[in-house]
């Protein structure tokens, strides 16, 4: 508006008319106070409170005997760009990873797989697979509703006493490369 009755000496009237507001709502002066006070404690408990949200600072204000609306504090809140800190993401590997390498005899690695399906009455069942990677021989094929870290370590132990413990063992992607034998 002021852009437009200045550099294009248009009058308050046609400046509204083209911005498409009455020109009564430009010349309004603004009632609302400053609320300077209540802005710096809301700055303050805010940085001493980084997790709270203007929900709870609310809350702490009336403690405080502040009688403020919810909703203009929380216009104050975002005036302030005032937000709550997101927390830390999933810590990831740093750098590349080495490609894996292909297995060159039988026995050096093994792949877990968790397969499930629904019967008939809708009960859940779960099936592990395991595989030679190098030969792709299914080594086990174990059926049951629930299958615990327990029962799946009991049997590779069986698998690995008839061909032996292979050099690794990788279940979705996570390489595990510790021995199973104990």
């Amino acid at each position: 508006m002021d852009w437009a009755m200045k550099e294009k000496s248009y009058s308050q009237r046609r400046a509204c008319a083209l911005a498409g507001i009455d020109p009564r709502v430009y010349r309004r002066q603004p009632k609302r106070s400053e609320d300077t006070t209540l802005r710096r404690r809301l700055r303050e408990l805010s940085a001493e409170r980084r997790r709270f949200g203007y929900r709870r600072l609310h809350i702490l204000l009336k403690r405080e005997g502040w009688e403020v609306n919810w909703r203009k504090l929380y216009r104050l809140y975002k005036e302030e760009g005032l937000t709550v800190r997101k927390r830390g993401g999933r810590k990831r590997a740093v750098g590349t990873r080495a490609p894996m390498a292909i297995p060159q005899g039988p026995n050096q690695r093994w792949s877990l797989d968790f397969v499930s399906d629904t019967l008939s009455e809708g009960r859940r069942f779960r099936i592990l697979n395991v595989i030679d990677d190098f030969s792709r021989e299914c080594l086990a094929s174990v059926v049951d509703t629930s299958l615990s870290g327990i029962r799946v370590a009991r049997e590779l132990d069986r698998i690995a006493e008839m061909r032996g413990y292979p050099c690794m063992v990788v279940s979705d992607n996570v390489l595990c490369r510790e021995h199973l034998a104990a």
